[in-house]
C-alpha cells in the first residue's frame, strides 16, 4: 500500500517541470518579502530617505496591494485566463523588480514596489490555480502543495541570508535586480510548460465588489501594519475596513457573478481552512519578527548572522514540505492540521528558554519545531480548501488560501503589543536587555498557546478519508 501510495505521488518529467516553474515563482515572491528588509539602512542612506517612516514605506507599498488585488486578480484569473494573467503578472514583477533595482530617488523606488505588490497579487492565485489544475486531487496534488508551502517559507529564510549577504558584498540594488534574474527564468518556463488550466468564462466582472474588497482589505492590512501609530487614527481604519468588507458581503449576495461567490464562503472546508491559516501564519509570522528583535536586541547579532540564525526554520520548513503529502495521504487533513499546530505551539513556547547569551541549541531547536509544524499546517490548510472544488472555481480559491498570508499580520501587530506591554512593565526592575528578553518570553508563551487553541478547534474540521482507506476502497 505504501509503494501505492507514492507511486501515485510522482510527479513525471513534465509535472517537475511544471513544479519548478510555478513554484519558482512562489519563491520569488516570499524571498521579495524578506530580501529587502535586511537592506533598508542602506537603502535610506543611499537615497536618502527623509524619515525611518518614510523607509518603511519600501516594504510596505509591495504588501498593500497584493493583499488588496488578490480577490480581484483570483477572478480575473477565470475570465482572463490562468495562464495568461500568470504570465503578465510574472513580466510584471520582473520588470518593476528591475526598475526598483535601477530607482535614482525615494519616490520611483516606493512606486516601482507598489507595481511589484500589484503583480504579486496577480501571480499569487494564479499559480495556485495551475498548480492544483496540473495535478489532480489527491497524492500528487498534495505533494506539490508541500514543495511550494516549503518553498514560500524556504524563500524567506533565503532572503534575510542573501540580504544581509548581497548588501555587505555588493549593493542593495542586486537584491532587486536578483528578482528580475529570477523572474525571466519563471517566464521562460511558463512558457515552455505551463497550459492553460480550464475554459475562460464568459461572466461579466463585478466592479463594486472588486472595489469595496479592494478598499476593504487595503484598509484593514495598513491598519493592523500601522497599529503602533496613532491611537486614534488606527481604530478608525479597522472601523472603515470593517464597514467595507460588510458592505462587500452584502453586494456580493446580490451580484449574479460575485467576485467571491458567497457558497465558497458557506463551505466548512473552506472558512475552516481559511480560519486556521490565518492562526498558523499569524503565530510564525509574528514569532519570526521577535526572533530577529530576540537576535539583534539581545544577543547583539549583525543582520548577516541573524539572517544565519534562521537556518534551523528553513531547514525544517524544507523538509516538512517533503512528508507533507505522505502524511495527509496516511492521516488526512485535519490531523495533519492538529499535529502541526501542536509542533508549532510547542516549538514556539519552548522559546521561553531562550537566555539573554548564548542559546545557539536552543535557538535553533524550538525555531526549527516551529517551522516543521507551520508548513505541515500551511499545506493542509490550503489541501482543505482547494479540496472538492469545481475546476471553475479554483482561481477565486487560490486567492481565498492566500489571503492569511497577509491578514495574518494581526499576530505581528498583537505579539509585538505583548513585547512592548511586558517590557514597560519590567524596565523599572531590571535592565532593558532582560526586559526586552522578558517581553519577547511572554509573546512567544502566547503565540504557542494561540497555536494550541488552533489545534484544539482543528479537530473539529469536517474528516476526510485518508489516501490509504481511499485506495484500499
Amino acid at each position: 500500500m505504501t509503494e501505492t501510495l507514492r507511486s501515485d505521488a510522482r510527479l513525471g518529467l513534465r509535472g517537475r517541470l511544471i513544479l519548478i516553474t510555478l513554484c519558482g515563482a512562489t519563491f520569488m515572491t516570499g524571498l521579495d518579502y524578506s530580501i529587502i528588509t535586511v537592506a533598508l539602512p542602506e537603502i535610506g542612506r543611499d537615497l536618502g530617505f527623509a524619515s525611518a517612516s518614510g523607509l518603511q514605506w519600501v516594504a510596505t507599498a509591495c504588501l498593500l496591494p497584493t493583499a488588496a488585488l488578490m480577490p480581484l486578480f483570483g477572478r480575473a484569473s477565470d475570465t482572463l485566463g490562468r495562464r495568461r494573467l500568470f504570465i503578465a503578472g510574472v513580466l510584471t514583477f520582473a520588470a518593476f523588480s528591475l526598475l526598483a533595482g535601477l530607482a535614482p530617488t525615494p519616490g520611483l523606488l516606493v512606486a516601482a514596489r507598489a507595481g511589484q505588490g500589484v503583480a504579486a497579487a496577480m501571480i499569487g492565485p494564479t499559480a495556485l490555480a495551475l498548480m492544483t489544475a496540473a495535478f489532480p486531487e489527491g497524492p500528487r496534488r498534495t505533494r506539490a502543495l508541500g514543495v511550494n508551502g516549503a518553498l514560500l517559507s524556504l524563500g524567506f529564510v533565503i532572503g534575510t541570508i542573501g540580504g544581509g549577504l548581497i548588501t555587505s558584498g555588493l549593493n542593495w540594488r542586486w537584491t532587486m535586480l536578483i528578482l528580475f534574474g529570477i523572474g525571466v527564468l519563471v517566464v521562460a518556463g511558463a512558457f515552455a510548460v505551463v497550459r492553460e488550466s480550464a475554459a475562460r468564462q464568459r461572466t461579466r466582472l463585478d466592479v463594486p465588489g472588486a472595489l469595496l474588497a479592494a478598499a476593504g482589505l487595503f484598509a484593514l492590512v495598513y491598519g493592523i501594519s500601522a497599529g503602533d501609530g496613532d491611537g486614534f487614527v488606527t481604530p478608525v481604519i479597522l472601523l472603515a475596513a470593517a464597514a467595507l468588507l460588510g458592505a462587500f458581503l452584502v453586494v456580493e449576495s446580490r451580484h449574479p457573478a460575485p467576485l467571491v461567490p458567497l457558497r465558497l464562503l458557506r463551505r466548512r472546508t473552506v472558512t475552516w481552512g481559511m480560519t486556521i491559516g490565518l492562526v498558523t501564519f499569524g503565530m510564525c509570522g509574528g514569532a519570526t519578527l521577535l526572533l530577529s528583535i530576540y537576535m539583534q536586541d539581545v544577543l547583539g547579532w549583525s543582520p548577516l548572522r541573524t539572517g544565519l540564525g534562521f537556518l534551523g526554520e528553513g531547514v525544517a520548513a524544507l523538509l516538512a514540505g517533503t512528508v507533507a503529502a505522505r502524511l495527509i495521504g496516511a492521516r488526512g487533513t485535519a490531523a495533519t492540521i492538529v499535529l502541526g499546530l501542536v509542533v508549532q505551539a510547542a516549538g514556539t513556547a519552548a522559546m521561553v528558554l531562550l537566555p539573554a547569551q548564548g542559546g545557539l541549541p536552543v535557538l535553533l531547536a524550538t525555531s526549527a519545531a516551529m517551522g516543521f509544524g507551520h508548513v505541515l499546517t500551511v499545506v493542509a490548510a490550503i489541501t482543505t480548501i482547494t479540496s472538492g472544488l469545481d475546476e471553475a472555481d479554483q482561481g477565486v480559491a487560490g486567492s481565498l488560501a492566500q489571503l492569511p498570508t497577509f491578514v495574518g499580520a494581526v499576530g505581528v501587530a498583537g505579539l509585538t503589543a505583548v513585547v512592548a506591554a511586558r517590557t514597560e512593565a519590567l524596565v523599572p526592575v531590571t535592565t532593558r536587555v532582560l526586559a526586552t528578553l522578558g517581553g519577547l518570553h511572554a509573546a512567544f508563551v502566547v503565540a504557542g498557546a494561540v497555536a494550541l487553541l488552533g489545534a484544539a478547534a482543528a479537530a473539529l474540521l469536517p474528516r476526510r478519508a485518508p489516501a490509504a482507506r481511499r485506495l484500499a476502497a
